[in-house]
């Protein structure tokens, strides 16, 4: 099985962007985390800034024959239409991860746009969201 990660912006700056809130981790050390935890996993990832290059990646993703995706899409999750539309296009499942509470920030972040369109939003759990995210997948395929 062959997963997308996929992060948003500013998720390039995790372990020094707001410890408190987004903890000690770098993306770095999460992925390979995330590859040494279920090596019988082809996972991928893909991280920008930039709205039109992760639109971009959704459209790519069932071309590229990932079974699933990962979404944390960072600050597009509240303000991203062209995000949400493209999550409403695709075929590929994915699921919404945040790895703050939401719920327990600024209200402007208590709305996803996103949300709707992905199978499931996983958030408030620190970096284990996208560990439980890649769990999910394995099951539903391996329950297939």
């Amino acid at each position: 099985m062959k997963l997308l990660i996929l992060n948003g912006p500013n998720l390039n700056l995790l372990g020094t962007r707001e410890r408190e809130i987004y903890g000690e981790d770098n993306l770095d050390d999460i992925l390979s985390g995330l590859k040494s935890r279920f090596p019988e996993i082809q996972i991928e990832h893909f991280q920008s800034n930039v709205e039109g290059e992760l639109i971009n990646a959704l459209h790519e993703a069932s071309g590229k024959g990932y079974a699933g995706i990962v979404f944390n899409p960072g600050g597009y999750t509240h303000t991203s239409v062209a995000i949400a539309d493209a999550l409403a296009a695709i075929t590929v499942p994915a699921v919404e991860v945040h790895i703050s509470n939401l719920y327990s920030r600024e209200g402007f972040r208590q709305i996803s746009l996103t949300a709707p369109h992905a199978i499931g939003v996983i958030q408030g759990m620190g970096v284990a969201v996208y560990a439980l995210a890649i769990l999910y997948f394995r099951d539903l395929y391996n329950a297939g």
